[in-house]
């Protein structure tokens, strides 16, 4: 129960990363806000071990500024505050390429520039003033190596923007703030075992194909990247504040 009393928002929680991020972080004893799009399904599985008075479950359109700041204050509300924002909701547009007519392009970066910054900017920036409050906080940001290496898809270039941009955000906040107690961290991932890197596969020619350009010859489970969350949110290592955590199985080394 390393994480009791720790009341954590976690956005994204109902597949994937989100999902086994929740449902460890709930073993580990923290209060658990548990955001969901349109999942809820999912959500409720996600956090199905979770007892009852430690869980929390807020419906929330990221593409709706109102209800990101409504998400806030549900979280907010529910224990009197929040300690730790995982920032890990995202979406990823598959033909959004420069041969696209411009309505796609355009579609295809307003979407993912909407919900992938704008929404989480939102979100860091009520986590800030209010941890600014409390005596500090942590923010989590879940990147990606796109940030870092560009997509080997173009179609999906809108993403790899995006990612880089709240990277670059969540790297402010913490070059800014550190000397008022608040840490924030970017995991970048490589491909991991979740719904859209097997679409992202897929587009890309197969999994298989994918694949054999991994070092390890393997994805990334998503229980690896919670396994980090984890340990991110126990606070004992914030000079790691400001990094970027490389977690791709030595296919992408810096």
């Amino acid at each position: 129960m390393e994480l009791e009393g720790k009341r954590i928002l976690l956005t994204g929680a109902s597949k994937g990363i989100g999902a086994e991020t929740a449902r460890l972080l709930g073993a580990a004893g923290a209060s658990l806000i548990a955001h969901y799009g349109a999942d809820e399904a999912g959500a409720r599985t996600a956090t199905a071990a979770i007892p009852q008075d430690r869980k929390l479950l807020v419906q929330a359109d990221l593409a709706k500024l109102d209800e990101v700041e409504m998400l806030w204050q549900a979280a907010a509300k529910w224990r009197g505050g929040v300690d730790i924002f995982v920032n890990n909701a995202a979406t990823m547009i598959f033909d959004g390429g420069i041969d696209e007519d411009l309505a796609q392009w355009d579609h295809a970066w307003e979407e993912s520039m909407q919900v992938n910054v704008l929404a989480p900017a939102r979100l860091l920036r009520r986590a800030v003033r209010d941890f600014r409050d409390s005596g500090g906080g942590t923010i989590i940001t879940i990147s990606s190596w796109a940030a870092q290496r560009g997509v080997g898809n173009p179609a999906t270039i809108a993403y790899a923007a995006s990612k880089a941009a709240i990277k670059a955000a969540t790297q402010t906040v913490a070059r800014n703030y550190a000397s008022e107690h608040i840490y924030a961290y970017i995991i970048a991932p490589g491909i991991v075992r979740t719904r859209l890197s097997e679409e992202f596969a897929r587009s890309q020619g197969g999994e298989d194909k994918v694949t054999a350009g991994l070092a390890m010859g393997r994805w990334v489970e998503p229980l690896e990247i919670a396994e980090l969350v984890r340990f991110l949110c126990r606070g004992t290592s914030p000079s790691l504040s400001g990094s970027t955590i490389d977690i791709n199985g030595a296919s992408y080394i810096r």
